[in-house]
């Protein structure tokens, strides 16, 4: 192992993954290494097996579940917008190959205690329950005016500058009321919280564009939403492959592997089993940096097994659910992912459903009530509280580049955003994931 690289990679994570990925296509010679003898680490999928040796050791799955070869349950449940940056980064690297896609049923918010489809169109507004008849109007004219809002013509802004502007602002204009502005910036926007109203405009109506154009970029979406065959542990291996193609060297089951420093604290290199790789800088989850990481956020899911689809939700076999915080008392969302043997995570009729959230209490489990509540009968379910941890520094000045822990929301825009992050820091560049048809090869199955 003693040879010398441009960059070492710690932990096979999808961040992690994804970033071997993209230095491999840029040309870096890297070695990746995990301590695990699996790919995926704390985003990885696992079957039944696993699923109780982690949380439930010495008992055994019941049989009514069915075969634990079957599944394929995500620890760090998320779906992917159709046209979103993690289908650009795959489309940019040619990953696509390795992977097939299945369309997700349904997008839903939660309303006063009910569940709704989300609308997003012009269309989809009027016919929404969500609003009354004055109030679909209004809505239908702020989603006809940011879909054909375009930054480079003025024509489209109807003298408004959304780089000045506030996005409550712009909401008032339109004259929208509170509940129509609390599903458009948590279950469109997908904001986490209210701060994004005291901010400027455009990161916003940006947000709702890709939300539409994620809806309507393939015919027959029932949701801005598309998830990989076989669970989310695909990601992972498939980019692996990409950085293997491009000469990435990887090493599993590296249990001892630490971070080897030079007199000044900056990386130089990882050693293992009395050997040492030498790098120009190493990339990594938390996990291999415990003096260089702070708790950022406590971040609480449980995991379900039904017998039947979510309840109001026209029998979705894969679903989103987002409950704005102000829907349910809280100062962060919370969020419903279910998905199915229908996308071969589960034995037949069996369905998988997550509900996750910002922990905000000392009972993180009685927080998670409201999402639970509307799982309807539940035939096993665990329960996980995780730390999300960050770096205290950008990695310019010791050389060691860290991931971001994973958030509770069940889709990819902040996991590749933190990616983007640590690219640019590596390599002063963004990587131009336009620069590709964002299309996948072949339409998500329906």
């Amino acid at each position: 192992m003693d040879e010398e690289y441009d960059a070492i990679v710690l932990g096979t994570g999808l961040k992690e993954c994804i970033i071997s990925g993209l230095l491999s296509v840029k040309g870096l010679k890297v070695l990746h290494m995990d301590r695990n003898d699996y790919y995926g680490g704390e985003s990885a999928s696992l079957n039944l097996k696993q699923l109780w040796e982690k949380f439930r050791p010495g008992q055994q799955p019941p049989p009514s579940l069915g075969a634990s070869r079957d599944y394929n349950v995500d620890m760090v449940p998320k779906f992917m917008m159709a046209n979103g940056q993690l289908v650009k980064t795959l489309i940019y690297t040619d990953v696509t190959k390795y992977l097939e896609f299945k369309a997700v049923d349904g997008s839903y918010v939660l309303n006063k205690g009910k569940v709704y489809k989300t609308p997003v169109t012009p269309n989809e507004a009027l016919a929404s329950p969500l609003m009354g008849m004055i109030e679909k109007f209004r809505a239908r004219g702020f989603f006809s005016f940011v879909e054909a809002y375009d930054v480079r013509d003025p024509a489209t802004h109807k003298g408004l500058d959304l780089r000045r502007m506030t996005m409550g602002e712009l909401y008032t204009y339109y004259n929208l009321d509170a509940q129509t502005v609390d599903f458009i910036g948590h279950a469109i926007a997908l904001h986490r919280d209210d701060k994004y109203l005291g901010e400027p405009a455009l990161p916003t109506v940006n947000k709702i564009k890709l939300y539409h154009d994620s809806l309507t970029r393939y015919e027959g979406l029932t949701s801005p939403y598309i998830y990989p065959r076989y669970g989310l542990g695909e990601l992972p291996q498939a980019f692996a492959r990409l950085s293997a193609v491009y000469g990435g060297t990887y090493m599993l089951n590296k249990a001892d592997a630490e971070v080897v420093y030079d007199e000044s604290g900056a990386a130089v290199g990882v050693s293992s089993a009395g050997e040492t790789a030498r790098c120009k800088f190493v990339v990594g989850d938390a996990s291999y940096f415990p003096a260089k990481t702070r708790v950022a956020a406590r971040v609480v899911r449980a995991v379900c097994f039904l017998s039947h689809p979510v309840p109001n939700t026209n029998n979705a076999h894969s679903v989103q659910i987002i409950l704005p915080q102000k829907q349910i008392g809280r100062h962060s969302d919370m969020y419903v992912f279910c998905c199915s043997y229908a996308h071969n995570v589960a034995a037949n009729n069996k369905w998988l459903a997550f509900v996750s959230t910002t922990v905000e209490t000392a009972n993180p489990e009685a927080e998670l009530a409201p999402g639970l509540a509307l799982l309807g009968h539940i035939d096993e379910k665990f329960v996980t509280v995780s730390d999300v941890h960050a770096p205290l520094d950008d990695g310019s000045r010791d050389k060691c580049y860290i991931s971001t822990g994973y958030d509770p929301t069940t889709h990819f825009e902040t996991t590749v955003e933190d990616v983007l992050s640590l690219y640019r820091r590596i390599t002063g560049e963004v990587p131009d994931l336009d620069s590709k048809n964002p299309r996948l090869a072949e339409p998500p199955a329906e």
